[in-house]
């Protein structure tokens, strides 16, 4: 049997990296005060405060503070789970306000489109939170992709960079790992993901990608299961 399920990054992947940075972070940043100063004691919310002033190992932070901070993590584009759970959070009062749509690459759509039409199964793997990913697809500007996928998987299960986080991630697919493929643009994702035995494939979309020894590709129509 051959590949039986698609795992696909989002940031320079599926997604125009600079969606997410010039649009996404930036929005989220701006948004950041006004959010939290409404749901500051919402039970997720408080929850998500709390593990982030552990982190910072900072106690008794307040909110002017914890604005302080998630906005140079954003900046510094920190892998910090509460935080990207938190622009998640902040993302959907964006989707749904329609202040923008998900960007997915034309060539991304139309693969995931007929993967899934053969019978494969999609997830999404991203530092973003799996809602936040979710979000993306269902209000991407190739339409409403979401009914695509399985399910989304994010940094709960481990650093992206990370070989145990693949492990994790077939532990949930249930499947052997000569039958998952995962693409990226990340040579060290990649690398990660084929320590723990997954099939891999790198997109290159343009200059300066820096590439390993996997088989690569400029785009989606290019791939070939």
């Amino acid at each position: 049997m051959g590949v039986q399920a698609i795992i696909v990054d989002t940031a320079g992947t599926t997604t125009d990296f600079h969606f997410i940075k010039d649009t996404l972070f930036t929005y989220s940043a701006d948004a950041l005060p006004a959010f939290l100063a409404e749901k500051q004691n919402d039970f997720a919310v408080s929850n998500l405060l709390e593990d982030l002033r552990s982190h910072a190992g900072e106690p008794q932070a307040d909110l002017d503070r914890l604005v302080v901070l998630m906005r140079e993590w954003i900046e510094q584009d920190k892998k910090i789970t509460a935080l990207k759970t938190l622009q998640g959070l902040v993302w959907k009062q964006g989707y749904l306000g329609g202040a923008f749509q998900g960007h997915v690459y034309a060539d991304a759509a139309e693969a995931l489109k007929s993967w899934k039409t053969q019978g494969k199964r999609l997830y999404s793997y991203s530092s973003s939170s799996a809602d936040a990913q979710d979000l993306l697809f269902k209000h991407s500007d190739q339409g409403d992709l979401s009914g695509l996928f399985y399910g989304h998987f994010d940094t709960s299960l481990g650093q992206k960079k990370t070989v145990q986080a693949y492990k994790n991630i077939l532990n949930v697919v249930s499947l052997w790992p000569k039958h998952v493929l995962f693409v990226s643009d990340d040579v060290e994702e990649l690398n990660a993901a084929r320590e723990a035995g997954l099939r891999t494939c790198q997109v290159v979309r343009g200059p300066g990608v820096r590439q390993g020894n996997h088989n690569v590709v400029d785009d989606f129509s290019q791939l070939k299961l």
